[in-house]
């Protein structure tokens, strides 16, 4: 098992057991010198607050793991960037009502506001020049899907 894998293990329950989801442990090793960061997401966006406390109990783990050895290492503890595409149920419960830009398997690609979902299909409301369009897409058919960005948000789309 990769240094990676094995911290993922022994962090998981620990990030879990404080309310959060480890997604991904990512080492990289500039110099002599390893960083060793830690994605973190939760049901909602991560706050500051919620961000030093997964800090606090990542970094009382490793620094007691046998696994990292005595080697210096950087901690970095971060939530995951608007570009993560959405792989997973919680991932499109988290961004209900918000704009999705899907690149679907035959090359299309469609924004439109996350309506609903279940385990097979989501619904979407596309704003066409102020008229709404509705569309129900299976997620086997979205090839890719990320949140679209919006600076000044309009209730009405």
């Amino acid at each position: 098992m990769s240094l990676k894998e094995s911290l993922h293990e022994l962090l998981t329950p620990a990030v879990e057991n404080a309310g959060f989801f480890l997604d991904e442990v990512q080492i990289t090793s500039p110099g002599n010198h390893r960083t060793i960061t830690c994605v973190v997401d939760g049901v909602k966006p991560l706050n500051m607050d919620e961000v030093t406390v997964v800090s606090r109990i990542i970094s009382e783990i490793l620094d007691a793991a046998p696994v990292v050895g005595d080697e210096a290492f950087t901690l970095e503890v971060t939530s995951p960037g608007v570009d993560r595409p959405l792989t997973l149920p919680r991932h499109w419960t988290k961004n209900l009502t918000r704009l999705i830009k899907m690149t679907l398997n035959d090359g299309s690609v469609l924004t439109a506001r996350l309506g609903e979902f279940n385990e097979t299909h989501a619904k979407f409301v596309e704003n066409i020049k102020g008229r709404m369009k509705n569309h129900e897409i299976a997620f086997a058919d979205i090839k890719k899907a990320v949140v679209e960005i919006e600076f000044n948000r309009k209730d009405d789309n």
